[in-house]
């Protein structure tokens, strides 16, 4: 099953980390390298939330993500993604962006690609950091039976009974940033709100599209799990149609949400494009996939009931840190420990618990639809 889930994924990587030493030999080949450990250390979470809520869709809109979804993560975000900020923040035409791209101008210096791409950081993080704060509040003002850090969960959850809270909290962390952290504060805070907006739109469609289809008699042969209406994208309900589309676009949505600190921490790295898409894209992007497939077959989620608490804390942690950065800058090493560290705890809280049940026969708590 493994090599079947990430033969691919290996494949694609020898095949790009050849491309890399004949582009630009050895040195090349070690930028790449690296570049794919930082997207998978930074997106192991991602792939764990991407897992839940792909656990949720219709094979047809499986397949759709793991093929379509593979060409908008590769070259929408690893590649078009910057030239088209670029674009847009020296007002350059397709043509001068590729060309000033492939110049491999020093970020440090005024006028190159790094340095315009690193200009829009503040705009970016911004929307990135609202998108995945509001997923990450959702979660946590969401009343579960099954909790984590439970002295805080639970009290939360009360809380979260107050409506729209989530979006209150947002808001106040938005207009904070951009009060004392942005240089640009009408810039910031139209970016965050469109990031707020974004969330609300495509999950709000797809709750709505997901009612429709649940009537639909095309529908009817779907499990239903108790609780999978909940709020969020969050239950285990095979999503068909239009609820698939909208948890297809929410997906794709919240994958740039997560790239979009990779995408600007590589140019810490190096500012060559073809470099960045290639270790960022082919291989991170590619292997992100592959752990996410093998999360859904291995039904890693239900063995381990802590891990996807672990993913969500992550995601707030890495929201807060996008916003923080806003006005510091904050080295990637410390926003993939952040990840790994909340994930490793998880994952140890979770084997902790299977052997406290096993231990006394008692079955291990279920994970909340």
């Amino acid at each position: 099953m493994v090599l079947r889930t990430f033969g691919a994924s290996i494949a694609v990587t020898v095949v790009a980390l050849v491309v890399a030493l004949l582009y630009g030999g050895p040195e090349a080949l070690v930028l790449c390298a690296i570049l794919g450990v930082l997207e998978v250390s930074l997106s192991f979470d991602n792939a764990v939330v991407n897992a839940k809520v792909l656990e949720r869709m219709g094979d047809f809109w499986q397949k759709i993500f793991l093929t379509v979804g593979i060409l908008i993560a590769v070259v929408g975000m690893r590649l078009v993604f910057p030239l088209l900020i670029v674009g847009i923040t020296a007002k350059l035409g397709p043509v001068e962006a590729i060309r000033l791209a492939m110049e491999k101008g020093d970020p440090e210096q005024a006028g190159t690609y790094g340095y315009l791409l690193n200009q829009a950081h503040p705009d970016i993080a911004a929307f990135g950091g609202m998108f995945l704060l509001m997923l990450f509040l959702d979660w946590l003002f969401e009343d579960r039976e099954n909790t984590w850090l439970s002295w805080l969960e639970r009290p939360l959850s009360r809380i979260g009974k107050l409506d729209q809270l989530s979006v209150v909290v947002a808001s106040v962390l938005l207009v904070l940033a951009a009060e004392f952290l942005a240089e640009d504060k009408a810039a910031v805070l139209l970016s965050g709100v469109l990031g707020l907006v974004t969330y609300l739109l495509v999950n709000g469609l797809g709750s709505l599209f997901e009612g429709d289809d649940d009537e639909d008699p095309a529908h009817e042969g779907a499990p239903h799990i108790p609780g999978a209406a909940g709020r969020g994208p969050s239950g285990t309900a095979k999503a068909v149609g239009k609820a698939g589309f909208f948890l297809f676009l929410y997906l794709e949505v919240l994958d740039a949400s997560f790239s979009f600190d990779g995408v600007i921490g590589a140019f810490a790295i190096t500012s060559d494009p073809i470099i960045i898409a290639l270790g960022l894209g082919f291989i991170g992007a590619m292997f992100v996939r592959s752990i996410t497939v093998f999360l859904v077959r291995k039904g890693t989620l239900n063995e381990y009931i802590y891990l996807e608490h672990g993913a969500h804390w992550a995601i707030g942690a890495l929201a807060l840190i996008l916003l923080w950065s806003i006005g510091h800058h904050v080295p990637e090493v410390v926003t993939g420990l952040v990840g790994v560290g909340f994930i490793g705890a998880a994952f140890a809280s979770s084997i902790a618990a299977r052997r406290r049940a096993a231990a006394h026969g008692e079955p291990l708590p279920t994970v909340d639809a």
